[in-house]
């Protein structure tokens, strides 16, 4: 990965690699395309028309969002077919944008109660049979999602409240953990396999059987589904690093900061350097298992120990230089996805010159 940091770039400032995002995505496209698996990617780690479209372009046979707002984004920008991955709970006010972007695009929505599922159909009326649902499934992560045992009633209210049951989904967040991916891969595959079944038996066509995230997706196990949704692949990340779902060479987001304290010894005679880049624009994620705030790349022993607003506090291997006050370093955040929902605008760049600049379209779009 190159050091290389544009002159004309001000840090902190998110970077965008586009090469080794292009090769992400090619990646991932062609191995879904090898498994037979239509690719949905999860542009919530993105937030970019630009992006989105390299993907679709790519062989993406749609998109998957958390929010409408995000919804009502990419399909102003010509995204044609959208999934919202989240159990709606759809007030009037809703159900009346939700009604506009079924007339715009393929519009699918998640659910997972009989009472979400009423709630869905009343509320959105006439349009109910325009707009695809799929029961969430909880394979493990046990955050939303019924048991698929449980699919058939939700699936039955959904269908009675006039809507277009297409599948079942789930998200096996449970693979964020060291350790976890395959099993996880595994959880997956059993808990969509059994509720398609029991949709099946029960009389409905399941057309669709979405799961996936990033640390399982190119787990090559045999699964029921017919599309996976992970995101964070295109950017990469410290978490996925650190969880060996991508290499150092992966990484095509990083955040340009400038060193501004460095410090030889003192506080425990720790070497440490501050630089300019804080949690307003890493983020403040930090699992029980990560190693810092964030990963440096070419210095693969440094560790980012504490975060404030604006600045980073960076302890130095003993056996590598401490960077001079000035110097300009890359910094890879933690969760890629934070990142950008905390800037307007990223930098796109090859081979050290800026290229392009583009607009965190989504940005903010939480509801």
């Amino acid at each position: 990965m190159t050091q290389v940091i544009p002159a004309e770039i001000v840090t902190p400032a998110i970077m965008i690699d586009v090469d080794v995002l292009d090769r992400n995505i090619h990646r991932m496209a062609a191995a879904m395309k090898n498994r037979g698996i239509g690719l949905r990617p999860h542009v919530k780690t993105h937030k970019t028309l630009e992006i989105a479209a390299r993907q679709l372009a790519a062989g993406a046979v749609g998109i998957t969002v958390a929010t409408i707002g995000e919804a009502e984004v990419f399909a102003d920008g010509g995204v044609t077919d959208i999934f919202i991955a989240y159990p709606l709970w759809v007030e009037e006010h809703h159900a009346e944008r939700l009604r506009r972007l079924a007339g715009a695009c393929t519009l699918a929505l998640g659910v997972d109660s009989v009472e979400g599922a009423t709630a869905m159909g009343r509320r959105l009326g006439e349009s109910a049979g325009a707009v695809g649902v799929l029961v969430e499934i909880d394979s493990g992560h046990h955050r939303s999602g019924v048991l698929p045992e449980e699919a058939v009633e939700v699936a039955r209210a959904a269908a009675d409240a006039g809507l277009d049951v297409a599948g079942v989904f789930t998200f096996p967040g449970h693979s964020y953990k060291p350790g976890m991916p395959t099993g996880a891969a595994n959880n997956e595959n059993q808990a969509l396999g059994e509720a398609a079944a029991a949709l099946t038996r029960a009389g409905f066509t399941v057309r669709t059987i979405s799961g996936g995230s990033t640390p399982t997706a190119l787990i090559g196990n045999e699964t029921a589904a017919t599309e996976l949704r992970p995101g964070v692949y295109v950017l990469g990340d410290a978490q996925q690093l650190e969880l060996e779902r991508c290499s150092w060479d992966d990484i095509a987001l990083t955040v340009a900061a400038t060193v501004v304290s460095r410090h030889e010894a003192g506080g425990g005679n720790v070497r440490r350097i501050v630089v300019d880049a804080g949690s307003k624009v890493l983020g403040s994620d930090r699992p029980d298992w990560a190693s810092g705030y964030g990963r440096l790349p070419g210095f693969r022993d440094a560790r980012i120990t504490a975060l404030s607003e604006h600045h980073a506090t960076i302890v130095w291997p003993d056996d590598a230089g401490l960077p001079r006050l000035g110097e300009r370093l890359r910094v890879i955040p933690n969760h890629v996805c934070l990142a950008m929902n905390l800037v307007d605008h990223v930098t796109a760049v090859r081979d050290g010159a800026v290229v392009d600049t583009w607009k965190v379209a989504a940005r903010g779009k939480n509801n």
